[in-house]
């Protein structure tokens, strides 16, 4: 019976139908590709605490264009109050120059809104021309560079309950390094200095990911951020370190 009902079959629907979706077939690659992740403490016990972070990033690559953006959320509180919160937007269009990969005009907003920062309100719009130096499976080094303006609003104070916001032409330069250490490993490295007549900053950003199985990826990072002048009894330097659960799809 099985083998009648073999013959059946491949009298219907011959080898050459049969070829038309082969065993190991792939979709085509996307232009679309997206990352979307949580990372959560709780302690419980002799202490209360708990923490979060998100992110969440969205890539649109065609052979004109390349549209980015970035949502990143950081929040921490133990048993009396909220320690840490914190918010960033990151949108940036790129036009390739002749449909090459190689140079790009572009344009990004950035807005963070940190309760605790020495700055409270933070937005930058910037231009400028991007260009990838090199651009291999395994190395990408970008560098992009350009004038912007940037809006700062410092943390209100007992000495300055009602701030006055700092606005600043400055110039903006960006180096981005990503290095596949290993098939499922990957280092990805930012360094942004903003440079103004009142004020200039310098932020680096390593994450270092690790693909667990498939689509979900392990991502652990660093954001180390600089400011030349802050406000009375404020660090100059603010730390943050993440560990995410990153699933991505395309």
């Amino acid at each position: 019976m099985v083998y009648r009902t073999a013959i059946l079959l491949y009298l219907v629907f011959p080898s050459t139908a049969w070829a038309l979706v082969p065993p190991d077939y792939q979709e085509p690659p996307s232009d679309f590709t997206a990352e979307i992740g949580a990372g959560l403490v709780l302690n419980t016990g002799n202490t209360q605490s708990s923490s979060f972070n998100g992110k969440t990033k969205f890539i649109y690559d065609t052979l004109q264009t390349k549209q980015e953006a970035k949502f990143k959320a950081n929040f921490a509180s133990d048993d009396e109050k909220t320690t840490a919160e914190k918010y960033e937007v990151n949108l940036q269009s790129n036009y390739k120059l002749g449909g090459s990969n190689k140079g790009y005009i572009l344009g990004l907003t950035d807005f963070t809104s940190d309760r605790f920062g020495s700055y409270t309100r933070i937005w930058t719009v910037s231009t400028g021309y991007g260009f990838n130096i090199i651009d291999s499976h395994k190395t990408k080094l970008i560098l992009e560079a350009g004038p912007g303006y940037r809006y700062n609003l410092p943390l209100e104070t007992e000495i300055e309950p009602t701030p006055e916001a700092e606005k600043d032409v400055i110039i903006r330069t960006k180096i981005t390094f990503e290095q596949k250490l290993q098939e499922y490993t990957t280092l990805n490295t930012d360094l942004i200095a903003e440079t103004g007549q009142n004020n200039s900053t310098l932020t680096l950003d390593i994450n270092y990911k690790n693909t667990l199985f498939q689509d979900w990826t392990f991502d652990i990072g660093i954001n180390v951020k600089y400011t030349d002048v802050v406000p009375e009894g404020s660090k100059q330097t603010d730390t943050t370190t993440t560990f995410t659960l990153l699933y991505t799809f395309q």
